[in-house]
């Protein structure tokens, strides 16, 4: 931005009253701020005369892209006050080509808004004219604003020329949405991409500009027109315009906050305060207090989410705080809220307001769809982290259960093995003489003379496994949800079919196990089994497992908070003590040798 009012900017005589953003607009490269790096480009390209046939400036608004391109093109036309000038990077304002360029009616420099003409006749129109030299100036320009609007055929239309344009042409884009252009332009085009202005860069600028119009207006107020800007230099000066009227030439950040619909971030830190020690009631008091002097509830919400990212970030590193934006009052809250305050807080509070934004743009009442997020919030802010849970439960001692159980096993703690009573035990496989209990109870001994090939099978969960290993699909679903075991001894298996069960099961299981055993195999169906299938004492053993977990007095008081929360899975001991040796390090052992010198 220029600190220099143009001609056309003074309020004398019958010349209108000319915006800040228009009166104080770059006219040189000097007067571009933010953007050293392009500005040190295309110096370079000036002085070495490597100016490029197209160049496309990038990025978000007020950045200066169109504002580029009318200083680029006075570069290029400037002839300089006696007429013998070349190409410079400091155009001398006061030639013809620089008057004209500068107040948009120079005929060799034509602008273009690609957003209302988007059709391949617009770009035929320029591709016509290309052939014709320049009227009265050095080169002709085509400076073409939001170049993304254009229709896919008017960008192919437009390549050919764009590749090979004659020496007198120069073509210019400045577009917010650079992923829109087809690779085949950007190729052909020398790439800019303009920066955000930096807050220090920022605040200085509008600080000129307010010295330059006689306006008193104070640092906290300048910060807060930089923060609101978001980066852009228009927005900063159209921001800073509306200031100075709102505070008739004596702006305070009060004012400003109060143009701006915003809260008091010293207030907008109570309310977090407030909020993190789940006082409701005194929250809904400060929000409603800063609606009823003007707060926007969704600007609230806003300044809530900005402060938490802000204290997050400043948790991870300690630098961020130093912002320019920023009071240094607000700057030592939030650096002793992010020493405070767990990641985890901080994360869980940020979902919940990106949550609430969506609710509060979206409800017909903004300040009520506000006070429920707040409530919300509230709500939360007590309740214990999954850590404080698992250590609440590992502290806790687990109460005597209502039944003394069935099996040999004793209790069974939460999280514990499934209980025990099933119709048949599993065999131990060792080197002796395995052992197998039928449905009946009745212990039957292996004889010794067994063949060997049957003996590796001493139960009749073997017999599972052997399917399961073989990968018979079928046959394993139809043996666990069909087959009531009365009886098993390696080679003979008597059963009473379940109701599900197939008619031809028996033959199919017979088969089967003697295509893979070698050895043949008997299997009998009885009328007089009651006992499970593997299926239902599965079942049984899961819903024992999730009944005991849902008695316990803790996962009873998290299901009273969250009535619709639901037990998805149950992991035992055992399995935990699995996952964490399966993820553990393998220790290695150090070799260091203390004798050893170095």
């Amino acid at each position: 931005m220029s600190d220099t009012p143009t001609d056309a900017g003074t309020e004398t005589g019958s010349n209108p009253y000319q915006v800040l953003a228009r009166k104080y607009r770059p006219e040189t490269f000097a007067d571009l701020v933010g953007q050293d790096a392009m500005v040190r480009t295309l110096k370079n390209a000036f002085a070495a005369d490597r100016i490029a046939q197209a160049f496309i400036m990038t990025g978000i608004r007020g950045t200066g892209k169109t504002t580029t391109a009318r200083v680029i093109a006075k570069g290029m036309n400037c002839i300089g006050p006696d007429g013998t000038g070349t190409p410079t990077t400091e155009p001398c304002g006061e030639c013809e080509h620089c008057v004209a360029i500068m107040e948009g009616r120079h005929v060799d420099v034509m602008e273009m808004d690609a957003a209302s003409r988007t059709g391949v006749g617009d770009i035929r129109e320029i591709i016509d004219s290309v052939a014709y030299r320049a009227a009265s100036a050095r080169y002709k320009i085509y400076i073409i604003d939001e170049v993304h609007m254009l229709s896919t055929s008017a960008f192919n239309a437009l390549l050919k020329t764009l590749e090979e344009p004659p020496a007198h042409v120069k073509f210019i884009f400045a577009t917010t949405e650079i992923r829109k252009v087809p690779v085949t332009v950007l190729s052909r085009c020398q790439r800019f991409d303009l920066r955000r202005i930096e807050p220090e860069v920022m605040i200085a600028l509008i600080s000129k500009i307010a010295s330059a119009e006689g306006a008193q207006i104070s640092d906290d107020a300048l910060a807060l027109i930089t923060r609101a800007a978001e980066g852009s230099a228009r927005d900063a000066t159209s921001l800073l315009d509306q200031a100075i009227s709102h505070g008739a030439g004596e702006t305070s950040a009060d004012q400003v906050r109060a143009m701006l619909g915003l809260a008091d971030r010293g207030r907008v830190l109570d309310l977090i305060d407030m909020i993190l020690r789940g006082d409701a009631a005194a929250a809904l008091t400060e929000l409603s207090a800063q609606y009823a002097e003007g707060a926007d509830p969704l600007a609230v919400l806003r300044d809530l989410a900005e402060i938490t990212h802000w204290v997050s970030v400043v948790k991870i590193t300690p630098d961020a705080a130093e912002d320019p934006t920023i009071s240094p009052d607000e700057r030592a809250r939030g650096s002793q809220m992010a020493q405070a305050l767990p990641m985890r807080v901080l994360t869980r509070m940020w979902q919940m307001l990106l949550k609430a934004l969506e609710e509060v743009s979206a409800a017909p009442n903004a300040m009520m769809a506000a006070e429920m997020a707040v409530i919300r919030l509230t709500h939360v802010a007590d309740l214990p982290s999954p850590e404080e849970l698992i250590r609440k439960l590992q502290d806790m001692p687990t109460p005597p259960p209502a039944t003394p159980p069935s099996g040999p096993s004793g209790g069974m703690a939460l999280g514990g093995g499934a209980p025990t009573g099933s119709t048949y035990t599993n065999a131990q496989s060792g080197a002796g003489s395995p052992v197998a209990s039928g449905g009946n109870g009745t212990t039957l001994a292996l004889a010794t003379q067994a063949d060997s090939a049957l003996a590796r099978y001493p139960s009749f969960e073997h017999v599972v496994e052997l399917i399961r290993t073989q990968r018979d699909v079928k046959l394993l679903v139809e043996v666990e949800t069909g087959v009531r075991l009365v009886s098993y001894q390696p080679g003979r298996i008597e059963f009473t079919p379940s109701e599900s069960a197939p008619a031809n099961l028996a033959a199919r299981l017979g088969t089967g196990l003697q295509n893979w055993t070698g050895s043949r195999w008997t299997v009998t169906i009885v009328s007089d089994g009651d006992a499970q299938t593997i299926a239902e004492k599965n079942d049984a053993a899961e819903n024992a497992l999730r009944a005991k977990a849902t008695a316990h007095p803790l996962v009873q008081a998290v299901l009273e908070k969250f009535p619709k929360a639901k037990i998805t899975r149950i992991r035992t001991a055992e399995e935990l003590q699995a996952e964490i040796a399966a993820d553990a390090l393998p220790e290695v052992e150090d070799e260091w040798d203390p004798f050893e010198d170095g």
